[in-house]
């Protein structure tokens, strides 16, 4: 399966939500990885962020592997590429020993280290794991193909766990109309990394800050 016949199913949805450098991306968004694709959207639309995501419906959930979002398959994924240089990617993971774990992975750990920090504010009954080696190797997100190594200043993999999504069995009788309360208190700590979070020609794993903040350019969808 490839990414391009993943996006020629039925009612398979990719957006693209332009505005500025920094992105936000849902890869398995929709009933695939539940709710990845609702934060991911809340803290672009919060930032000023680009967001990209394919969507899936609930008889559909293929799994296709991060490195296989390339933009040779996806115009719509090449164009968001092209336009953002940082990247913070969310998937949904379940994991023996992990379902109260954060991890936060990909190539630029400068960002990683940068994101923890308020998560460990917000989510105190979470363990935020920025160490990479103790990542475990197939949630790591440091394959070269993966699209949150490809723009200029790399970016973060987070893997999030059901109960943070309001996924698990514990939020089974939640019938709020706003996110449960783990999952408000990520979105707050997401937007607020993002938003202090500025950039400049700096090696991904050095700790040094920003050179230039982040613009904000008006919105596009396609």
């Amino acid at each position: 399966m490839s990414l391009r016949e993943l996006l020629a199913r039925p009612n398979v949805e990719e957006i693209l939500e332009l505005r500025g450098e920094f992105g936000l991306m849902a890869p398995h968004g929709g009933a695939l990885e539940e709710r990845t694709d609702l934060i991911a959207r809340a803290v672009a639309e919060r930032t000023g962020a680009s967001y990209y995501g394919v969507h899936q419906p609930a008889d559909l959930r293929w799994h296709l592997p991060s490195h296989r979002y390339t933009s040779d398959e996806s115009p719509t994924l090449a164009r968001f590429l092209g336009h953002v240089n940082v990247l913070v990617t969310l998937h949904g993971y379940g994991r023996k020993g992990y379902f109260t774990t954060i991890l936060l992975g990909g190539g630029n750990r400068a960002l990683a280290r940068h994101f923890a920090a308020p998560l460990r504010r917000a989510l105190p009954a979470y363990v935020i794991e920025d160490d990479a080696a103790r990542i475990p190797h197939d949630l790591a997100g440091r394959h070269p193909t993966n699209p949150v190594n490809v723009p200029r200043h790399g970016g973060v993999q987070i893997e999030l766990p059901p109960r943070v999504r309001g996924s698990s069995p514990l939020w089974w009788d939640w019938e709020a109309p706003h996110p449960t309360p783990h999952t408000a208190a990520l979105i707050d700590a997401l937007t607020e990394a993002v938003s202090t979070w500025s950039h400049g020609t700096v090696d991904p794993d050095d700790d040094q800050g920003a050179s230039r903040p982040i613009s904000h350019p008006l919105s596009e969808r396609t």
